[in-house]
């Protein structure tokens, strides 16, 4: 008897429910692919319009999913993702249906927006799309009528967003806002809990020069009535965020002052944290990330959890087991082990300084080579003075944005902060990747490859690219 006639009927149709199954995904990814280049092809997300009413507009006739569930919202400058995906995690262990919407993406838009902790499937982003479109293309018809532009990428994306956590539907939605606060496009929800976390200049053509600012208009997210946790702040920007509060009539609790990080010590994998927020205690919670910043956002995530969990203290079993789980991809994360290849998307001064740090205080390398590829629109000078002393060399390239940098020019400013000596160019990541490589085997005098790694940093795309390249996109 052959293996076909040996299968039970049962069998032959799991296999034929299978196949269709996979059929069904191929085609959605096809789709997929049509789709977003074609939300692409819109104005790109850091073309932004400094209004609420182009998005409103898309909501409205969607029946504004924007007030179907209740949101943390989050802005600041850097630790905004790692924030939004711990207070996700914790939202999600306690029995809730959890939305999650943060960006940029590493590999796939559909990272973007994930209900209960998961992408949504290419399936289901295609259905989202389907039922979202003929709306959008409306608004895009009022908008040419009235002399402006179609919806940006990021006023599609968030209506996707809104209409996908509607239809779920989830209990709480954690936003990370696209930039800014006041007039980004997250800002329709009426959330009861606003994170801030730290802010520095950074988008200094849409945002503002100085963190005063800047800060002004990340504090619109602060909505009459609510609580708002802040991260430690320039004293600048605590005026900025106080007399907001004080405007609206919502409760402010800032780090160091309502709420701490008790006590932390590395560990093998992340670290051990105990925190402090203006409810309990938590002590020994083990946080699977690296580096002093990830503490602090992990206090922020937990405060801003037992907010929204009606105002209360956690469980501490639970709380432990939402951070043990906790994933942030792309944050000095380790994507090869033989050379050590670490990613991380610092791509402002600050977040190189918490990169440097956290490289010395969890690795134990001493011979790092950097292969940096940044936006043109940064501060090439800022960054790489902030990551100068954790790099022996450093790699200068190119990613796959259209906004990269050139980094010839970019070597110019290098080359004043690092010398001569100690700077490479290349178009090509992976051969930048390749070049770093040699630099290691040249310094490695002992020969096992030990204590010795690259760090690929300078942007989110750059780290995207390269773990494409290593095979974990």
């Amino acid at each position: 008897m052959s293996d076909e006639q040996g299968k039970t009927k049962k069998q032959k149709a799991d296999e034929r429910k299978a196949a269709r199954a996979a059929a069904e995904d191929a085609a959605a990814r096809e789709d997929l692919e049509r789709i977003y280049a074609h939300i692409v092809s819109r104005a790109p997300e850091h073309d932004i319009s400094p209004t609420l009413d182009r998005v409103a507009r898309l909501l409205e006739l969607l029946g504004d999913p924007q007030h179907t569930f209740r949101a943390i919202h989050l802005t600041g400058t850097n630790g905004k993702s790692s924030t939004a995906r711990m207070a996700e995690r914790l939202v999600r262990e306690h029995g809730l249906r959890s939305g999650l919407f943060t960006s940029p993406h590493l590999s796939s838009v559909t990272e973007r927006i994930q209900v209960d902790g998961e992408p949504l499937s290419p399936v289901r982003f295609v259905e989202i799309w389907n039922d979202v479109h003929p709306y959008i293309q409306v608004v895009d018809a009022e908008l040419v009528e009235a002399g402006q532009s179609r919806l940006n990428f990021f006023e599609v994306l968030t209506g996707l967003a809104f209409a996908a956590f509607a239809d779920a539907p989830v209990d709480i939605a954690v936003l990370e806002v696209g930039m800014g606060g006041t007039w980004d496009t997250t800002n329709t929800v009426d959330a009861d809990v606003a994170v801030i976390t730290p802010i520095s200049v950074d988008h200094e053509k849409w945002l503002g020069s100085t963190p005063a600012e800047i800060a002004a208009i990340k504090a619109g997210i602060i909505k009459p009535g609510a609580t708002a946790f802040s991260a430690v702040q320039r004293p600048e920007v605590d005026e900025v965020l106080v007399e907001r509060a004080l405007e609206v009539g919502a409760r402010l609790l800032r780090e160091d002052v309502d709420l701490e990080v008790v006590a932390r010590q590395v560990a093998v994998g992340g670290q051990m944290v105990s925190l402090r927020t203006p409810l309990a205690t938590y002590t020994e919670i083990f946080v699977p990330l690296h580096g002093e910043h990830q503490a602090h956002n992990a206090l922020l995530a937990l405060a801003a959890a037992e907010q929204a969990l009606g105002g209360r203290a956690l469980d501490g079993g639970a709380v432990e087991t939402a951070f043990a789980d906790v994933a942030v991809p792309g944050r000095l994360e380790l994507v090869r082990s033989s050379p050590t290849v670490l990613v991380d998307v610092a791509h402002n001064p600050h977040g190189a300084e918490s990169l440097v740090a956290a490289l010395d205080e969890a690795f134990t390398l001493r011979t790092v080579v950097g292969v940096v590829g940044m936006m043109a629109d940064k501060d090439a000078e800022g960054l790489l003075t902030a990551l100068e002393p954790g790099l022996s060399q450093v790699v200068l390239t190119r990613n796959s944005s259209e906004r990269s940098a050139d980094p010839f020019a970019v070597a110019e400013i290098a080359r004043e902060i690092f010398g001569d000596h100690r700077v490479q160019v290349t178009e090509r990541l992976d051969e930048a990747l390749q070049v770093a490589t040699d630099l290691l085997e040249a310094a490695d005098t002992v020969g096992v490859g030990h204590g010795t790694g690259v760090v690929v940093t300078g942007s989110v795309v750059t780290v995207a690219d390269t773990r494409i390249l290593l095979g974990r996109g």
